[in-house]
């Protein structure tokens, strides 16, 4: 986890040790447990809430399914690079509201005059 060996870890005790002292010692050591147990306890609290949002269907799901360790970006590129091409067909389009208006005033059709907005 994170690299941490026991090696790293006693030499991180061992500095804790000089850097606070024997008299602090405890009282951060009682610091970081608290802080490991309310973690926990949040950790705890939304995988209940997950449980309770999701029904029955959280024991069902395959969460090493969902697990993003498992993708392997290379073979995501190389299967989308060797997937097959769908080839683009052009769609017949409509012409625009801008269009449509002025090829009727071409065909010298009366411009649309709406009295109330003059």
């Amino acid at each position: 986890m994170f690299g941490l060996t026991i090696d790293k870890l006693f030499l991180i005790g061992v500095v804790a040790v000089f850097l606070l002292g024997p008299e602090r010692l405890p009282h951060y050591a009682a610091q970081l447990g608290r802080f490991v147990k309310s973690m926990r306890k949040m950790a705890d609290g939304a995988k209940e809430r997950m449980r309770e949002e999701m029904g029955p269907d959280f024991d069902e799901v395959d969460w090493k399914k969902l697990d993003p360790r498992q993708y392997d970006p290379r073979r995501i590129i190389r299967e989308a690079l060797v997937d097959e091409v769908i080839p683009f067909v052009p769609v017949a389009q409509a012409d625009s509201a801008y269009v449509q208006r002025r090829k009727r005033l071409e065909a010298k059709e009366a411009a649309p005059f709406d009295s109330e907005a003059t």
